[in-house]
């Protein structure tokens, strides 16, 4: 799973853009400096031979080999990153089209998995440590290159969708193998991986032999549930919640219509972690859709599932808490905090690169210059990020800088977070003004104390329904702070 999660190191361009030949070097130096990590459950027993990105940025797939003497060697891809060439991979499901490699009946997968592996198979390395080799070039002289003894063994694994680009490349590979003067052993491990075909590719994987060819899923992660039985995601999450609103019933509803009939299924032995739902963001139960996606995303994650292993978490990418101020014109200072600020940082302003800045020793300080937006957000909001060798910070709302001001209005806290129709709710953000309106879902509080830019008093209107939960939303002017889930209050009904 270490060697899943770290597929996905750098995944995203810097957001005031970088060349394909520029990430894929920054991904390189991340993904070494973790291999090297010996307090991480690779146990810095491992080295990089191979990195490839595929146009676009779309796929990334990358091969090492242990350093211990055990003749091992991974083959990793990563998962969906947030790019509509990703995104449209994993939803094209509608269409199915030949497996490349043989099989009785032919495997048939579906065209968006094809397409993902297409771009894998196909991509060649713009650097070292073996550049201008395609994936099956670079393996091929690795294991011509390693020991014969112990037999050379080919771990193919990834996460979400590089969970399922592995199951289809392992087949692959394995056929590919058969022309090699040294022939290795291969075994398939993925994590939270989506289907990739129907029932005749599985036919063909499971007609295979492999040393291991397992499914590790997290029982309450939605995602391995696309596209064989998406349906009965719509059923939960079971006490302590959150259940599935008619809003998220009727997104998966359309979802899972997206295979047009196709029958999906899964390759491999299944194996559930977390039935009983133990491992959980109890941040996340109320019975709202941003409750129930954010807990999907929770479920999901590369660190659950590192959790539910019992690996390491691996070093975390810079993250932004708040930007002070939060308003003003370029050439200003801002202060960035944060944690994870590396001596490698580089600071954008949305597409606009910082050029001037300092980072704080401690790590959690960045003192910024604004960067010239004129022409494009001069007068705008935009999101202050921070991308290092390990990843770019994503965007948050108490990240936010506005050119020319007003700051932006952002509610970052409620408490009490439930109660009756009357109680006074105090809510924590920033950009409130005086005359500032409180929505209590769409009904506006009749009763609203302005303390200051960061503090607001309001009181729990009446509903028609007193046993549900809303979100409460700050009005300054034209601006109105965006819903999430810390801005959530309960009717308790009493």
């Amino acid at each position: 799973m270490t060697l899943a999660a770290l597929a996905s190191t750098g995944a995203t361009p810097r957001p005031s853009g970088e060349s394909l030949e520029h990430q894929t070097a920054r991904i390189i130096t991340g993904i070494n400096a973790q291999l090297s990590d010996p307090s991480l459950a690779t146990q810095g027993a491992w080295q990089l031979v191979w990195l490839a990105l595929s146009d676009a940025n779309a796929n990334m797939a990358y091969i090492a080999k242990s350093t211990n003497g055990s003749n091992e060697f991974a083959v990793a891809a990563r998962g969906t990153d947030a790019d509509w060439t990703d995104i449209f991979e994993d939803i094209e499901v509608g269409k199915v089209v030949p497996f490349p490699e043989s099989g009785s009946p032919k495997p048939y997968v579906s065209k968006g998995a094809k397409d993902a592996f297409d771009r894998v198979a196909n991509a060649v390395s713009i650097a070292s440590p073996s550049p201008n080799l395609t994936l099956v070039q670079a393996l091929a002289a690795a294991i011509q290159a390693a020991p014969t003894s112990p037999q050379p063994t080919v771990y193919l694994t990834g996460h979400s969708l590089g969970g399922c680009i592995a199951s289809m490349l392992a087949p692959y590979l394995q056929a590919q193998a058969k022309t090699w003067k040294k022939q290795p052993k291969f075994a398939v491990i993925t994590y939270a991986a989506p289907t990739a075909g129907v029932q005749s590719f599985v036919d063909y994987f499971n007609s295979l032999s492999w040393v291991i060819d397992e499914r590790q899923n997290n029982a309450y992660d939605l995602v391995p549930h696309a596209w064989a039985d998406l349906d009965t995601t719509a059923g939960w999450y079971p006490s302590p919640g959150p259940q599935a609103t008619d809003e998220v019933k009727l997104l998966i509803g359309t979802f899972a219509q997206s295979t047009k009939g196709n029958v999906y299924v899964q390759p491999g032995t299944l194996c559930l972690m977390n039935t009983g739902y133990t491992s959980l963001n109890k941040s996340l139960v109320n019975k709202t859709t941003q409750d129930f996606l954010g807990q999907v995303a929770f479920q999901h994650a590369n660190d659950t599932y590192l959790d539910l292993v019992g690996a390491p978490d691996l070093p975390p990418r810079p993250e932004v808490t708040n930007v002070t101020p939060s308003f003003g014109k370029a050439g200003d200072t801002v202060t960035i905090n944060g944690t994870g600020f590396s001596p490698d940082s580089v600071v954008d302003f949305d597409q606009f690169a910082c050029t001037t800045f300092t980072i704080d020793p401690s790590g959690i300080k960045i003192t910024a210059q604004v960067p010239d937006g004129t022409g494009v957000v001069h007068t705008g909001v935009v999101h202050v990020r921070v991308t290092n060798t390990l990843g770019t910070s994503p965007a948050v709302a108490m990240g936010q800088f506005a050119y020319g001001g007003p700051p932006p209005v952002v509610v970052s806290a409620v408490s009490p977070t439930s109660g009756n129709v009357g109680t006074p709710v105090t809510i924590s953000g920033e950009g409130f003004a005086q005359g500032a309106t409180v929505y209590f879902k769409d009904k506006a509080s009749d009763s609203v104390r302005f303390v200051n830019t960061g503090q607001i008093i309001a009181t729990a209107p009446g509903l028609l329904d007193v046993h549900q939960t809303v979100d409460i939303t700050v009005k300054v002017g034209q601006a109105t702070s965006p819903k999430s889930p810390a801005d959530e209050f309960t009717y308790t009904g009493r």
